[in-house]
């Protein structure tokens, strides 16, 4: 019995703010270990019981799944691309038409990209016991045993086991964010747990009961595949098809609208990261409880989380508190309030912060540029190139661009000419002219980029090709 992973990778993880944001959300990030939170899901399902597994994916972030991907799986990938998020039904749906083309009746395991799970050996017999329990009909869940009380998750409750299904139960009731009264007393029946939102049923069943129960977010989404693009490794939803699915979650949408539900209770070792005080409970502690992660230094404190992905950050005679640093931004909030920052963090974005959703590393599937330097009529940026890669050829209204190679060699085309540069070279493209630079070499290319003029936003930029599929083919002709 294969399982198909279909791997969720739209979430937004505001509450980790400022080190996880809307361009680079917490499935890309290394929180715990030397992997990101995308790659760690995808190494549990790499077994031999697993088929090649499907990323569904915005659009915005197509390129940094693959490029993930890629680096734990070589070309063995698929992603499904979102051309807008419409919730986790829609995802899990377009996800379950596009594996039942190849097999309707294949076994599938949807589940989030951005969770830790420690027990990898206990997830993987608790999936197989459930593809189990759902290989004739049915859709099954995770249930994971509480360790704590926690007012901020959903919790299904069990009920009867399921005759010759050892572990699994049927699904008694959903409960969406608990009371702590009610809370203690889940934890005390022992017949609660908290919803993983990881989801097992085969393709044909799945569909069916969707078909049913969410019927307009059915059509949307065969609506959107029929009329996909379809590449080697990227299949594209169509955009106005798919917007017309309502936002739902699966649980919504579907699980809870069941009669037949079923749960298996694991203990995997599971986090849904949901805050910093989850990487606090989750970080390696020194003797006074705290969690220091980078450039961090603290003294007379405890119980803190201070984390520094730039400067030294140093703490005294503070406790219960979580600091955490980026090059462009510093969080300070007590441990037990951790889950304001996502309140925070939607506050600047409506002050039109740049800072709620860009990182101050902008990843591009060119490779990365970082802006080091703004003011006014000028910005400094580096650029990194990868090996092969090249950027649009474009053209600037209101900046002038000064380009000194650090490392590598540029292929740089201005208007009709083309020419090499080496390391200590420099050129200068003047506003209105079209250019391009490509990194024919085998390593990176580093470019200190000086920008002048009247404005400096990254919307001057007029492409007039792109590799990426950034311009839309009549514009490139």
């Amino acid at each position: 019995m294969t399982l198909h992973p279909i791997v969720l990778s739209g979430g937004s993880g505001t509450r980790l703010w400022p080190l996880s944001r809307a361009q680079y959300p917490k499935q890309f990030l290394s929180l715990t270990g030397e992997f990101s939170l995308l790659q760690e899901t995808l190494l549990r399902v790499a077994d031999e019981g697993f088929a090649t597994p499907l990323a569904v994916s915005h659009a915005d972030h197509r390129f940094i799944v693959a490029e993930q991907i890629s680096a734990i799986r070589g070309d063995d990938f698929r992603v499904l691309v979102e051309p807008v998020s419409r919730g986790t039904a829609a995802a899990v749906i377009a996800g379950a038409l596009l594996i039942s083309e190849e097999d309707p009746e294949a076994i599938l395991v949807a589940m989030p990209s951005d969770h830790i799970v420690r027990d990898t050996g206990s997830f993987t017999s608790s999936i197989k016991a459930a593809a189990k329990a759902v290989r004739h009909g049915g859709v099954a869940l995770l249930g994971i045993k509480p360790s704590r009380p926690e007012t901020g998750y959903g919790y299904i409750k069990s009920g009867s086991a399921v005759d010759g299904e050892d572990g699994v139960f049927e699904v008694d009731a959903f409960v969406e964010k608990p009371s702590l009264e009610d809370v203690e007393e889940f934890l005390a029946d022992g017949k609660h747990h908290w919803n993983a939102g990881i989801f097992i049923a085969r393709a044909d069943h799945l569909i069916a009961l969707a078909s049913d129960l969410a019927p307009e977010i059915v059509d949307a989404c065969r609506g959107a595949l029929a009329d996909a693009k379809r590449e080697t490794a990227f299949t594209s939803l169509d955009e106005a098809a798919f917007a017309q699915a309502p936002v739902e979650s699966f649980d919504t949408a579907v699980m809870e609208k069941l009669g037949n539900a079923l749960v298996l209770p694991s203990d995997m070792g599971w986090s849904d990261v949901g805050a910093w005080s989850s990487l606090w409970e989750l970080g390696n502690k020194d003797e006074a409880g705290n969690v220091l992660v980078g450039d961090a230094f603290a003294r007379e404190t405890e119980n803190c989380y201070i984390r520094s992905d730039d400067r030294l950050v140093a703490a005294v005679g503070v406790r219960d508190l979580v600091l955490v640093s980026t090059k462009d931004a510093v969080i300070a909030v007590p441990r037990d309030q951790a889950q304001m920052v996502k309140v925070l963090a939607e506050e600047l974005r409506l002050s039109d912060r740049c800072e709620a959703d860009q990182p101050a590393r902008v990843t591009r599937p060119w490779g990365w540029y970082e802006s080091i330097n703004v003011g006014k009529r000028f910005q400094v940026k580096i650029l990194q190139v990868n090996p092969g890669a090249q950027l649009s050829k474009q053209m600037h209204f209101h900046r002038a661009e000064h380009w000194v190679v650090v490392s590598g060699t540029a292929k740089v085309e201005l208007d009709s000419e083309e020419f090499l540069l080496s390391e200590k070279e420099a050129t200068f493209i003047d506003v209105g002219r079209v250019h391009r630079v490509t990194n024919p070499g085998r390593i990176p290319l580093l470019i200190v980029e000086v920008q002048c003029g009247g404005y400096l936003g990254e919307d001057d930029i007029v492409r007039f090709q792109d590799v990426y599929g950034r311009v839309p083919e009549t514009a490139a002709e």
